[in-house]
């Protein structure tokens, strides 16, 4: 997804967090969010690994139609980006098991990130 894509979908790269919009890239059917649609019981689903941004049962154009959850997917990649990719993942797994999902602060600062 470069910084084109980014600006048709109607996002800024500042409100996103991301200083280089044009380092993240989509990947549609993904067997990684395939499984997270699974496990979260839901028919379309964006996870987020690093600087990718995992897609099932949905097009990245479509993705990209929908500006708030690009900007919810884009808040967790600077997540990544702050903390690094291993304690990002850590930090997350912990947050969920303690809190559960919805009230994981990671989730909770990406649903923050989808109005501004």
């Amino acid at each position: 997804m470069g910084r084109d894509e980014i600006k048709e979908s109607g996002v800024k790269s500042r409100e996103s967090g991301l200083k280089r919009p044009e380092q993240v890239s989509i990947k549609e059917y993904s067997w990684i969010a395939r499984i997270a649609a699974k496990k979260l019981k839901s028919s379309t689903v964006a996870i987020v690994i690093g600087n990718t941004i995992h897609l099932h049962n949905t097009t990245k154009s479509d993705f990209l139609l929908n500006e708030r959850w690009v900007k919810h997917e884009l808040c967790h990649i600077a997540q990544y980006k702050q903390y690094g990719t291993f304690n990002f993942i850590i930090m997350y797994l912990w947050e969920t098991l303690k809190k559960g999902y919805y009230k994981n602060k990671f989730e909770e600062a990406a649903r923050r990130a989808e109005i501004l």
